[in-house]
């Protein structure tokens, strides 16, 4: 009789676990709930304190959220400050209570600041007062601290600062349309993320100003009105008038503004600003607008005068600076830059007087992130792919001794670190394939001082098909194109199975990684899954954090290289016996819905379905700065822009193929799709297309829910 009750005990066991694993994604899932409920559980805010070596994060009980503090060394935790006080604190200055902890910036290790609506506060965990350090514009931007805790920030275009919560004092006076001042430039390329630029000891203001009045202003149409109403934006395009960029520099003290006198043309880049240690001196990186002609320059930061040309870096293709300068603490006259001058992105150690002393990292990897020396100068750490592509480690790098390198985190897959100022501690959060997160504390030779955070399978209870990360070989049976695989659950070896590709394929982007992913697109290839297609993933040669030359392959070629590497994957899905080879279809967004369309039209019909989103059709009608980098100018590479136009191909399309575009994308313009469906109509080529009135470049509130019923409809019903 015991037997039997086990049995049946077991039997009972077994089937609740079958029916807990065996749950279907919704497309509320995949909408509403995939950064939200079905995202690991994180430590929200989490950072360093600027010199404690203590943490602080935001927790949530019950009740209230609340400003947590750790101690790296004990593990202990400490209660800071409540949502709950924060807001009747906030009351004095007639706040309403924010719904959630806002956005904190320590100070120092006693004190944070913190932004609602147009006030900028501090806040005092040790005597518990909240003080107001600047009130706003209604239309401020881009707020940005010095580190003595000076206020800058943007207003209509034009440059502003504020000190010890004084009157707001203006610094430009000619914003306007068409014209900014600290703001970022050049479309946000070459590594530009702002556009002010403190110095070290806080006394000058540095700032982007940049004049597009002669750029082409492009129409955007806003139908929430009656009639409809055009929106101006100022649009570059490949081969057209670029935007002029300057650098001003503001004397905080003198109240009086010194313009770079730099040398070039007006159309160059400017990036890579930083200031010299002593601030006597501001270093530029000017970028031809060719992009194969990159110098770095020092100017003297009271003049404005040119110093001296530190070096070059050449390129028959492109060179592309993505990082500022970091100087040695130590040494003041040393500085560390990044380049892929050998193929691969390293670190190089320079002197100020342009000398390059040498490098620092080497080998067939990159440097994904360099973190800084530790206190004596001994070692760099820095965060890279030396162990695979497909993953990032920390490694501490002797600075001395060049042979010295050793990997700090041993998990297999991403490791994304967080830095003490002392660098003698790292946060390290982890995840792979099969480990949603995992946050740990490190010291400064790897040794693991305990996990703080550890987050639990969010998507345990759904029924999810085997995944798969490997590499297969290019056309030229050399190069290594990483792919990954997802199955439906329940599969069935002997069945014959639907493929879906994602495709992306363009540069900045890597799709293939060892970590754990979450969001709209995995969980709608999830939920695709789910209805019995596999999911098939490959990043094709051009696309990032390959070196050089992976990277390279696509310039002045666009959709040629990216197809064959891609047609390498579907030759590898056809030699896969589950695999339909009739029923394989193709989805992608933004250089992804380039790729999508060119796939359905350049590959002799070997997709039958393709869902494609902000495609970009022409590349002559997308921006200066990203075209000419890996185009040319149309006048300079007039085939390589015919055999990219997806209006020559469109004639070959034999599939189904869904455009969908929202109708004020500001990045990939309207004018590239409507040119298609235009195109399609005059040689009488069925094309289903849906465009999103009002929407930008991606798609997004309550209308996301009706744009993924319809592409996953589109699939359900035609492939």
């Amino acid at each position: 009789m015991q037997n039997l009750i086990r049995t049946v005990f077991i039997f009972l066991l077994f089937t609740l676990v079958i029916v807990a694993q065996n749950k279907k994604f919704t497309m509320e899932d995949v909408v509403v709930n995939s950064y939200s409920t079905l995202a690991p559980t994180t430590l929200k805010q989490l950072q360093w304190l600027p010199n404690e070596y203590s943490y602080s994060y935001i927790d949530k009980d019950e009740n209230t959220e609340m400003l947590v503090k750790g101690f790296a060394s004990s593990g202990k935790k400490a209660q800071l400050v409540s949502l709950e006080t924060l807001a009747s604190k906030l009351e004095e200055y007639l706040i309403k209570a924010p719904k959630n902890f806002p956005k904190i910036r320590w100070m120092d290790d006693f004190t944070f600041s913190f932004q609602i609506e147009d006030k900028v506060f501090s806040y005092s965990v040790d005597d518990e007062k909240l003080k107001i350090l600047a009130s706003l514009p209604e239309n401020s931007e881009n707020v940005t601290f010095s580190d003595d805790n000076k206020i800058a920030f943007t207003s209509e275009n034009n440059l502003y600062y504020v000190i010890n919560a004084g009157i707001n004092k203006r610094v430009t006076t000619d914003g306007q349309y068409g014209v900014t001042n600290g703001m970022s430039v050049s479309r946000n390329e070459f590594g530009i993320t702002g556009g002010i630029f403190w110095s070290p000891k806080n006394n000058y203001l540095a700032f982007y100003h940049e004049d597009l009045s002669h750029v082409t202003n492009y129409p955007l149409l806003d139908i929430s009105t009656m009639p409809a109403k055009t929106k101006n934006i100022k649009y570059p395009m490949a081969g057209g008038i670029s935007p002029v960029v300057s650098l001003g520099i503001y004397n905080i003290y003198k109240k009086k503004t010194v313009w770079l006198k730099t040398d070039g043309q007006n159309d160059q880049y400017l990036t890579s600003i930083t200031w010299g240690p002593n601030e006597k001196y501001i270093y530029v990186g000017q970028l031809n607008r060719d992009q194969n002609h990159l110098r770095l320059v020092q100017y003297d930061a009271n003049s404005g005068e040119k110093v001296k040309l530190l070096f070059e870096e050449k390129d028959e293709q492109y060179v592309e600076p993505q990082h500022q300068l970091y100087f040695l603490k130590n040494e003041p006259n040393k500085f560390v830059w990044f380049s892929q001058r050998d193929g691969w992105m390293h670190l190089y150690l320079y002197n100020t007087n342009g000398q390059m002393i040498k490098q620092l990292t080497k080998g067939e990897w990159i440097v994904t992130d360099f973190l800084g020396f530790d206190r004596k100068s001994d070692f760099l750490y820095v965060v890279g792919t030396k162990e695979s592509p497909t993953e990032r480690h920390l490694y501490k790098v002797g600075f001395k001794d060049s042979n010295f390198m050793r990997k700090l985190t041993t998990n297999k897959g991403t490791h994304k670190i967080i830095k003490h100022n002392s660098m003698r501690y790292f946060l390290d959060v982890f995840s792979s394939r099969t480990i949603p997160k995992v946050i740990s504390i490190l010291t400064e030779n790897g040794e693991a001082y305990g996990i703080i955070h550890k987050s639990k399978n969010p998507i345990e209870k759904y029924a999810i098909g085997e995944s798969t990360l490997f590499s297969i070989k290019a056309k030229d049976n050399y190069t290594d194109l990483y792919c990954k695989i997802i199955y439906p659950p329940n599969y069935n070896r002997n069945k014959k199975y639907p493929v879906i590709v994602y495709v992306y394929g363009g540069p900045h982007a890597q799709l293939v990684t060892n970590s754990w992913e979450y969001g709209r697109y995995t969980f709608w290839f999830k939920y695709m899954a789910q209805h019995g297609y596999i999911i098939f993933t490959l990043d094709n040669r051009g696309s990032a954090n390959r070196g050089l030359e992976f990277e390279q392959a696509v310039h002045r070629r666009l959709g040629t290289k990216e197809i064959e590497d891609q047609m390498a994957g579907l030759e590898y899905l056809y030699s896969l016996k589950n695999v339909d080879p009739d029923r394989i279809g193709v989805f992608g967004w933004s250089y992804g819905g380039f790729m999508a369309t060119s796939l359905m039209t350049r590959t002799e019909g070997a997709f039958k379905v393709g869902v494609a989103g902000g495609t970009v059709i022409d590349w002559k009608y997308y921006e200066v700065m990203y075209t000419e980098r890996y185009m040319d100018r149309p006048e300079q590479n007039p085939k390589g822009y015919k055999n990219a136009n997806l209006l020559t191909h469109i004639k070959n399309l034999s599939g189904k193929l869904l455009e969908v575009q929202g109708t004020m994308d500001p990045v990939v313009v309207w004018q590239n799709t409507l040119q298609l469906t235009k195109k399609a109509a005059s040689l009488n080529i069925p094309l289903d297309y849906y465009p999103y009135p009002g929407h930008p470049h991606h798609v997004k509130g309550k209308d996301a829910l009706h744009l993924y019923n319809k592409i996953t409809n589109y699939f359900l019903d035609n492939l």
